[in-house]
């Protein structure tokens, strides 16, 4: 299995997959004091700058924008490779479609981990730094604070990566449809923001433990159907 995760690795565009993650983390990591800053600076309602713990808050829907960088890879690993036939030939091989396939996810959960947890770095350290320049939080982060953080960090970052799936069975395999599967994910990704419009009350928690469950879902769907939505 290990050897096929990394063969999903050499077939990629290395440095556009580098570069795309770049600018996600660019993007990302400014985003917590900007918001504290400039959006939430006069809202009366939400106060992200009372303290770290507010601020760990707004940082955590913020890092599902890497959502995006999941359909991304269910692009690239699945919908390029059934639309330029490669699969086929990878179906060809003395191993079987349901292990191909895991293999495929299991790379693309950890990238998407991987690129989530090392965005939650970059943003704790670029609003730390930031703040101790302009003040934007009150106070300092204390050992609890470092400490939520990391298993915030920890936990958010499968949840992110097992939440990525939602699209891949129905868009990825099934229809092969690169815009859907993006739309998916700017949806998945701004779905609390939509419930707070509809002034819906919804458990964060629970919701992206229910949309984790369907990622789960669409991973079981994937593996267990690829023989008969594979060759369609």
């Amino acid at each position: 299995m290990a050897k096929l995760i990394e063969l999903e690795w050499r077939k990629l565009d290395q440095k556009k997959v580098i570069g795309e993650v770049i600018v996600y983390w660019v993007i990302i990591m400014f985003l917590p004091t900007f918001f504290i800053k400039v959006i939430f600076a006069d809202m009366a309602f939400v106060d992200f700058s009372k303290s770290y713990a507010n601020a760990l808050e707004l940082m955590l829907p913020i890092q599902m924008g890497l959502l995006l960088f999941g359909a991304s890879m269910i692009n690239h690993v699945f919908i390029e490779e059934y639309k330029n036939k490669t699969m086929s030939l990878s179906f060809g091989y003395p191993i079987s479609r349901k292990k191909l396939v895991m293999a495929k996810v299991c790379f693309i959960f950890l990238a998407v981990f991987l690129c989530t947890l090392v965005s939650f770095v970059l943003s704790g350290i670029t609003t730390y730094v930031i703040d101790q320049i302009f003040d934007v939080i009150h106070g300092q982060p204390t050992l609890e604070d470092f400490m939520a953080f990391t298993v915030r960090s920890i936990v958010h970052s499968v949840v992110v990566a097992l939440i990525s799936f939602v699209p891949l069975f129905l868009f990825g395999i099934w229809k092969r449809a690169v815009i859907p599967t993006v739309i998916c994910a700017v949806f998945l990704a701004q779905f609390s923001n939509f419930t707070g419009l509809l002034h819906i009350t919804l458990n964060t928690d629970m919701l992206y433990g229910v949309l984790s469950l369907i990622g789960v879902a669409s991973v079981y769907l994937s593996v267990a159907k690829v023989n008969q939505v594979g060759d369609i």
